[in-house]
C-alpha cells in the first residue's frame, strides 16, 4: 500500500557558502562557473507501485517521493536548484552492469516481458503491478546518469537524485528485495566508460549493506566502495558486509565495510558515525583522491525507524554534516542518490539537511551531547576491526592501497583521542 503523505516542514539554517569549492574539474580544460545544485525528480515516479512481502523494505515509494518533494518546495530548495531530467536508460547502459537476462526480465525490452507486462516476480516476492514500472525504472537510472554527467563535467556544482526504488542490493545477475537496477553502479560505469573518469568513490550510508554494489566493483581498483551498515556478525537482514571483504585481485584494498556490531545496545548515533568518518571514511577517501563522489544515500539509519528496519539514531543534521565532509573531496563533485528510508519525517529532515549542505548552507549544529559523547564500545571495536583488516591487507599487498596511517589511527583509539567533534569542525 502506498503510504499517505502530507507536507512536512522544518526550520532552515542561514546560508553561508563554502569557500573551498573549486570551479574547475579534471574532465575539462577551461574554467567554468558552477550553475547550481542539480535535483532529479520526475512526477512519473509517483505512479510507481509494488507489492513486497519482504517487510524489511517499505513499499510506499510514491508517498516517500511526494513527501520529499513537498518538503523541498516548502523550504524553498526546489526553486534554488536546477531540475534535471534525463532520457530513459538504454539497453546498453543497463548492460554495463547487469546481465541481459535480468534486463529483459524487468525493463520491457522484449516480447517476453509484454506477455506478462505488469506482474513480474522477483527472487524476493516482489511484484511490479503498475504499467508504468518498467518506464520508471529506466527513467530513474537515466536521470541519475544525466545528473552524474553534468556534475562530472562541471555544469552543476553537485546534486541529489530523488528516485525510486532503491538499487544498491541489485547485482549483475540478481535482483534483491526492491532493488532491481543498481542505479549508482550504472552511473559509475557510465562515468568510467563515456567520460573516462579515472577514480570514483562510492559511499553507502544506508543502514543495510549494498551487497550488489560491492559485488559489481569488487575487483575494480578505480572504484573505492565504502559502506557503513548494521552487521551483527551476519545476523542482520541479508548478513552481508563483513569487514574482511576487502576486494579481490587488483581491487584488493578498495572495498571497505564499516560493519557495526553490538545490536542496539546502545543503538548507533551521531557520535559513532562521526567517529567512522573521522577514523575510516575520510582518511581513506582523501588518500584515494577521487574525481567524483557518488553516495548511496539511504536514510534508514536515521532516528525514527523501527528496530527491524535499523533502529539507529543518526540525526538529520548529522547526515548534513557527513555530506559537507564529502564535499571536501573531488573539488565538491558529489552526487547523492536516494536509497532506503521509510520514516517520512526523519527521511525528509535528513534529505533537507543534505540538500542544504550541497547548496552551501551552513550545516545546523549537532546536539551538544553528541559532540562530546565518546562512541560506544561496540562502535570502537567495529572501527578497530575494519582498520586492522585494512591495515593487514595493505601490508600484504604489492600495490599501494588507499588506506594510510592505520597505525596512527589505531594508536589514537588506544589513547582515547580524537573521539569528539567540536562545533567548529
Amino acid at each position: 500500500a502506498v503510504m499517505s503523505h502530507k507536507p512536512l516542514s522544518k526550520s532552515q539554517s542561514a546560508p553561508a557558502f563554502f569557500q573551498h569549492i573549486h570551479t574547475q574539474t579534471v574532465m575539462i580544460t577551461h574554467p567554468i562557473i558552477f550553475v547550481c545544485v542539480g535535483l532529479v525528480f520526475d512526477s512519473q515516479m509517483l505512479k510507481h507501485e509494488q507489492d513486497c512481502k519482504d517487510t524489511s523494505f517499505d513499499p510506499g515509494y510514491a508517498g516517500r517521493i511526494m513527501s520529499i518533494w513537498s518538503r523541498l518546495q516548502e523550504c524553498g530548495f526546489r526553486n534554488q536548484c536546477k531540475l534535471v531530467k534525463g532520457s530513459p536508460a538504454t539497453f546498453q547502459e543497463l548492460l554495463s552492469v547487469h546481465s541481459e537476462q535480468l534486463i529483459l526480465s524487468y525493463a520491457g525490452f522484449s516480447e517476453r516481458t509484454s506477455s506478462i507486462p505488469y506482474q513480474i516476480q522477483t527472487d524476493h516476492d516482489m511484484v511490479l503491478k503498475n504499467p508504468y514500472s518498467a518506464t520508471i525504472l529506466k527513467m530513474s537510472v537515466g536521470s541519475v546518469i544525466e545528473l552524474a554527467f553534468r556534475v562530472a563535467r562541471g555544469e552543476l556544482r553537485n546534486g541529489f537524485a530523488v528516485v525510486t526504488p532503491p538499487g544498491h542490493h541489485a547485482s549483475r545477475t540478481q535482483t534483491n528485495g526492491s532493488s532491481i537496477f543498481n542505479t549508482v553502479a550504472i552511473a559509475a560505469k557510465q562515468l568510467q566508460e563515456r567520460l573516462k573518469v579515472k577514480k570514483i568513490l562510492i559511499v553507502d550510508w544506508d543502514v543495510h549493506h549494498g551487497n550488489g554494489t560491492e559485488e559489481i566493483f569488487y575487483s575494480d581498483p578505480s572504484v573505492l566502495y565504502i559502506s557503513l551498515h548494521r552487521y551483527e556478525n551476519g545476523s542482520f537482514l541479508f548478513g552481508n558486509g563483513q569487514p574482511t571483504r576487502v576486494g579481490s585481485d587488483r581491487g584488493i584494498g578498495y572495498n571497505v565495510n564499516v560493519a557495526w556490531l553490538g545490536g542496539l545496545n546502545p543503538p548507533m548515533g551521531d557520535a559513532e558515525y562521526l567517529a567512522a568518518f573521522r577514523m575510516v571514511v575520510m582518511p581513506i577517501a582523501h588518500e584515494f583522491s577521487p574525481d567524483v563522489v557518488l553516495v548511496s544515500a539511504g536514510f534508514d539509519a536515521a532516528e525514527g525507524h523501527s528496530e527491524a528496519l535499523g533502529g539507529y539514531r543518526v540525526s538529520a543534521n548529522c547526515f548534513g554534516f557527513l555530506t559537507r565532509k564529502l564535499m571536501e573531496l573531488a573539488e565538491g563533485r558529489v552526487v547523492l542518490v536516494l536509497e532506503g528510508g521509510s520514516s517520512l519525517t526523519s527521511l525528509c529532515d535528513a534529505l533537507q539537511a543534505c540538500v542544504g549542505a550541497l547548496m552551501g548552507n551552513e550545516v545546523c549544529p549537532l546536539a551538544e551531547e553528541e559532540l562530546v559523547r565518546k562512541p560506544c564500545t561496540n562502535a570502537v571495536e567495529s572501527l578497530k576491526t575494519v582498520l586492522h583488516v585494512q591495515s593487514e591487507n595493505r601490508s600484504m599487498s604489492e600495490k599501494r592501497c588507499p588506506l594510510l596511517r592505520q597505525e596512527t589511527i589505531l594508536r589514537n583509539f588506544a589513547e582515547q583521542k580524537k573521539f569528539t567533534v567540536t562545533s567548529r569542525e
